[in-house]
């Protein structure tokens, strides 16, 4: 039901905001605000990509959650969809969807909604024994077994 709202809402209130807009400056500077917010935002979008993309990388590489960031990237995404569509509501939404607080402010408001697993990222296993919990966060360590193939050893002449 939410969708289908969404998808008559949308664009009846861009085409109210065209025909107002339209009337009040003209066909020519309604039609110049549109192609320039499209490339306005599609510099801004790359180049918040790039940062966000930048973030996530470190995130991955220091072993940190990197939920929030990707998240950003998704938002930042839709920003870009939103402002190459043509209209002045979408264009509102995808700016501030490029707006870093507004990002924190929707995935806060998101993520209290939804159930998360964000505390179990880095959180040893229940079965795991203290000493893997008290294990600082450089150190990796990696169990197993090994065991020497004799056949193997024995084909090639070595004991």
């Amino acid at each position: 039901m939410w969708l289908f709202l969404i998808f008559v809402a949308v664009p009846t209130i861009e085409i109210a905001l065209f025909i107002k807009l339209g009337t009040w400056l003209g066909t020519f500077p309604t039609l110049a605000i549109i192609l320039i917010t499209a490339a306005l935002g599609t510099y801004l979008v790359k180049s918040q990509t790039i940062s966000t993309f930048d973030t996530i990388k470190s995130k991955l590489g220091n072993l940190q959650n990197p939920t929030e960031s990707v998240a950003h990237a998704a938002m930042i995404l839709f920003a870009g969809v939103l402002l190459l569509t043509p209209g002045f509501f979408t264009d509102a939404v995808g700016f501030s969807l490029l707006v870093p607080w507004f990002r924190s402010y929707v995935f806060n408001f998101v993520s209290r909604r939804v159930n998360s697993q964000n505390d179990k990222f880095n959180a040893p296993n229940k079965n795991e024994t203290n000493e893997y919990s008290k294990m600082s966060r450089g150190n990796i360590v990696i169990e197993g077994e090994y065991w020497e193939n004799k056949t193997k050893n024995a084909k090639n002449g070595k004991k």
